[in-house]
């Protein structure tokens, strides 16, 4: 089955088309400035990529509905747009990239694949908010959890790749780029996750703040120092690395570290911090630790930061190799012979775990 998988970015669509086998067979990236996809290009690419068999659309946000891929039909998308105020800033531009899709291609299955399915059965005590019940019935605040593709790939590889007992071995997936979330893994199953009821709260990311006092927010929002839409946009596109060092591309804030500039070595030292902190936590859920996986943009080429980050959790076993840590590739294992927990180094392949869910669904 040749699955054509669709992921709409923050402006650009990627389209991968993957063989029965995983091969890659072509992919092609579009500009959509704000969501909007240019329909004569869309076409074009996908007769240069060739005919798919069915098409999996990445989709950020499911709520509480859809808990596992789900073959697209229109009461699907009229549910998914009511879904839309959960995530302002992604759903929309994966629903027209689905929609235009389906007018380019109307005859294949199409099938939905949630970030927050993953996450979906977490335990109670870590899905639920310490708020009033009516709030929580009502509005259905809860820990929904995100980057659920990228997490349930890389912890089922890394279980592949020791060699172990899928049900026995605990795993912590660091998922570190723009977007930054751990989550422990057990049996396939997320026990625990980092990101909330947005993908706001959590790490220190590249943009958004991660997690912060809420009382600190009342503050900002009381007479008049904020208004909503200000703290909304400061804490989503002008927070995290941005605004602890000026910028939001790790190379350059660690190439500034170097160079001895404060406000870059203070956001490191925060970002670490917080990753050390929530990779301990994440332990904490799983009693114990096995593998630890880093993944993403900065997970899979910082070295630095996976080094200064292992450095400090050695007394969970953790302890990375140097030549193995510096060494080039998407995929290996870091583990110095001191550990008795191994750590490896993924590459983020979400196509593959769509096209997975794509072929449960459909064939």
């Amino acid at each position: 089955m040749r699955v054509l998988v669709v992921n709409a970015g923050s402006s650009t669509l990627k389209l991968s088309l993957l063989g029965g086998d995983d091969a890659l067979l072509g992919s092609r990236e579009l500009e959509a400035p704000r969501g909007v996809v240019h329909e004569e290009e869309l076409i074009g690419a996908i007769s240069v990529l060739g005919p798919p068999d069915a098409i999996g659309h990445r989709i950020v946000h499911g709520g509480n509905r859809f808990t596992e891929a789900t073959l697209i039909d229109p009461g699907v998308v009229a549910a998914l747009h009511r879904l839309t105020e959960l995530a302002p800033l992604h759903q929309p531009k994966s629903l027209a990239a689905l929609e235009a899709v389906e007018r380019a291609l109307p005859d294949v299955p199409s099938v939905a694949c949630f970030d927050t399915a993953f996450h979906a059965q977490i335990p109670a005590a870590a899905a639920t908010y310490a708020l009033p019940a009516p709030w929580r019935e009502r509005w259905g605040l809860r820990r929904y959890g995100f980057h659920g593709l990228s997490h349930g790939y890389v912890a089922r590889r890394a279980v592949e790749l020791a060699g172990g007992a899928p049900l026995a071995l605990r795993v912590v997936s660091c998922h570190l780029g723009a977007g930054a979330s751990l989550c422990a893994i057990q049996g396939g199953r997320s026990l625990d996750t980092t990101m909330g009821f947005t993908p706001l709260e959590g790490l220190v990311m590249a943009t958004r703040s991660g997690s912060v006092d809420p009382g600190m927010l009342l503050w900002l929002l009381e007479g008049e120092r904020l208004s909503e839409p200000e703290l909304a946009a400061k804490l989503e596109h002008e927070s995290g690395l941005l605004g602890l060092a000026g910028s939001a591309d790790m190379r350059e804030v660690l190439e500034a570290e170097e160079r001895g500039d404060q406000r870059a070595q203070l956001a490191v030292a925060t970002y670490l911090h917080r990753l050390r902190a929530g990779i301990a936590s994440m332990a904490a859920s799983l009693a114990g630790l096995d593998l630890l996986v880093f993944t993403g943009g900065v997970g899979e080429n910082a070295a630095a930061l996976r080094t200064r980050a292992a450095d400090a959790l050695d007394f969970l076993g953790v302890a990375i190799d140097d030549a193995a840590n510096a060494a080039e590739g998407h995929e290996r294992e870091l583990t110095a012979p001191s550990a008795t927990v191994r750590t490896f180094v993924i590459q983020a392949r979400e196509d593959l775990e769509i096209a997975r869910q794509v072929r449960a669904i459909v064939g």
